[in-house]
Parts: structure tokens; C-alpha cells; sequence
């Protein structure tokens, strides 16, 4: 039998829970949310993502369950369609942090990653010579015959991608389908992106915004996850269409065991052998200190003092 004191890891893990219009409090070793149908309990240690819509409260106790076991806590607009805060991630340690801004910060080893991730998406390795203005219009070429293989598969017309989070109900269907789809796979990938230690807003691709990591990582299932399912959903053109998109997705990142694939996809597309050790050193005590930075030459300088009084 399963010990089953032991603390689920991130990846195995459920997906997420989006709620509005509750009030959510601890309730034991997990949470509960009360509503006007009553009392829902949640075993904390099973969620990675918790979606707070309009009308939600939530207490400090709920936050700091959630906390403990590595949940990140979302804030959000009606259906997740706004993103309006969330809190932090499940390792103190930046070890991951300072090896993706290295990264990010080099010509040449940025492109190395947006080559890395255009191949994760496409599963072929594009023509070395290309450039990446290049690689982005094969993307585009993609995506748009992806967009048309669906309108012909579920019946779907397909007039482009529109939608305007001012005017909700102004986009068609399939809009507001694909809309709900890639939030909650955004949802995901920001926790997964969280709970590894990197950085949401470092990004390779996308680039300038707080979540810019989140789209360049939600775009590598985009196409073979969400999309699919926002085109079926439409077709069957539901009244409570947000919702069911959100329930298949939920179905999908099950069955596809997406939980189990993000991080070494992350780990893989930024060349990360980080050890597990430099990340536990802050994360066995939160509390403690982080190290001094010093210029190379003053940390040369100093190491050559330590040896000579060591000597002595």
C-alpha cells in the first residue's frame, strides 16, 4: 500500500479548479468551497492550479494550504478570460531562474532554444540555415493549415482568429472556444512553469510580457491539444460552451498525462542538467540567506586569500 503521508509531485498531480462566485477556507488538510449548493472538499495536495473567478473569496488559511503543497493560486476574470494576479511558485531556490536568463540574455544560445522549440512542436528539425523570422512564418504556414483541417473535419466555418475581451460575445463560437481552451492550458503551463523555479515572463519566442515563457510553452501542445477541442466543442454548440471546453481540457490533460510531460520538455528545450541539490539547499529552509554577489575578479581575489591563509 502507498504511504500515503507522502506529498504527490507536481506532475503527478490533478490539473486545475476553477471556481467563482464561492467562498473557499480551509477544511482540514485540504480546502472547501461553500457555496450556494452547499459544501465542495478539495484534497490540496491533489491540485496543481486553482482558478479564482468573479465573486470568489478565498481565507489566509486556504493560502497557506495551498501554498504548502505547491498550488498556484490564480486570480482571474469570468471564465479565466483576464489574468489578474497570481502567487509563487513551489522551489525558493533561482538555480533554474539564472540558467534560463542566461539563456535569454545570449544571441546565440536564445536561438539555440527557439530552434529546440519549434522542433519539440513539429517534431522535425528545421533546415539549419533558416532564420528565425523564417521559423515563425513555418509556424504561421502550421497553424493555419491546422485551423483549416478542423473546419473541414468537424463542419466549423473558420473566418480567422478573433475575439475581444472587452466584447465577449462578439466573437463566433469557435472563437470563444479556442479562447477558454488556451487559458486553462495557460493555467498549466504558468504552474509547471512556476513549480520547475523559471521564470513566466522570460521569454524565447514571445517576448516583452509577464507571461511570454507561458505562451512559448503552451504553444508546444496548442495545436494537438486545445485546438481540437475547441473546434468539437463549437460544433456542438452549447449553451454552456465555456464549460465544456473546460471539462474536456481537463479530460485531456488527463488522458494525455500533459502533467508528466512539461517539465522534461522544459528541461529538454533549455538544455537544464541544474542538479536537484542546488535547488533543495533554499527549499530545506526558506528562511535562509541567499548567497553575495561579487564581481569575478573580487571572487578570485578572494578564493587566492582564503587558500594563502589556509597555507599559512
Amino acid at each position: 500500500m502507498d504511504d500515503l503521508q507522502i506529498v504527490p509531485r507536481f506532475d503527478d498531480s490533478l490539473t486545475y479548479i476553477y471556481a467563482e462566485h464561492v467562498r473557499v477556507d480551509r477544511w482540514e488538510s485540504g480546502i472547501a468551497f461553500w457555496d450556494k449548493e452547499g459544501i465542495t472538499e478539495v484534497p490540496a495536495a491533489a491540485v496543481r492550479v486553482l482558478m479564482l473567478g468573479p465573486g470568489s473569496t478565498i481565507s489566509h488559511a486556504a493560502i497557506e494550504v495551498m501554498a504548502d503543497n505547491n498550488c498556484l493560486v490564480i486570480w482571474c476574470g469570468e471564465e479565466n478570460v483576464r489574468f489578474y494576479a497570481h502567487g509563487i511558485g513551489g522551489t525558493r531556490s533561482a538555480a533554474r531562474l539564472l540558467h534560463q536568463a542566461r539563456l535569454v540574455s545570449d544571441t546565440a544560445a536564445r536561438e539555440r532554444v527557439v530552434r529546440a522549440l519549434y522542433t519539440k512542436r513539429f517534431s522535425e528539425t528545421p533546415p539549419a540555415e533558416s532564420t528565425v523570422e523564417q521559423l515563425r512564418g513555418m509556424e504561421g504556414q502550421r497553424v493555419r493549415e491546422a485551423y483549416r483541417r478542423l473546419s473541414a473535419e468537424t463542419g466549423v466555418a473558420w473566418n480567422g482568429r478573433f475575439y475581444d475581451r472587452g466584447n465577449w460575445d462578439r466573437a463566433d463560437p469557435v472563437n470563444r472556444a479556442i479562447s477558454a481552451a488556451n487559458s486553462c492550458l495557460y493555467g498549466l503551463c504558468h504552474a509547471a512553469i512556476l513549480s520547475a523555479g523559471y521564470s513566466p515572463a522570460l521569454g524565447f519566442i514571445h517576448t516583452g510580457k509577464q507571461l511570454s515563457f507561458v505562451y512559448d510553452v503552451a504553444d508546444l501542445y496548442k495545436t494537438d491539444l486545445a485546438l481540437p477541442i475547441a473546434f468539437a466543442a463549437a460544433a456542438r454548440n452549447a449553451s454552456d460552451l465555456e464549460r465544456q471546453v473546460r471539462l474536456a481540457m481537463r479530460d485531456a490533460f488527463r488522458t494525455s498525462r500533459l502533467l508528466g510531460r512539461i517539465l522534461p520538455d522544459l528541461r529538454a528545450v533549455l538544455s537544464d542538467e541544474t542538479p536537484e541539490d542546488d535547488l533543495a539547499v533554499y527549499d530545506d529552509d526558506p528562511a535562509r540567506p541567499a548567497e553575495l554577489w561579487a564581481p569575478p575578479e573580487e571572487q578570485a581575489h578572494e578564493e587566492s586569500d582564503t587558500d594563502d591563509r589556509a597555507d599559512s
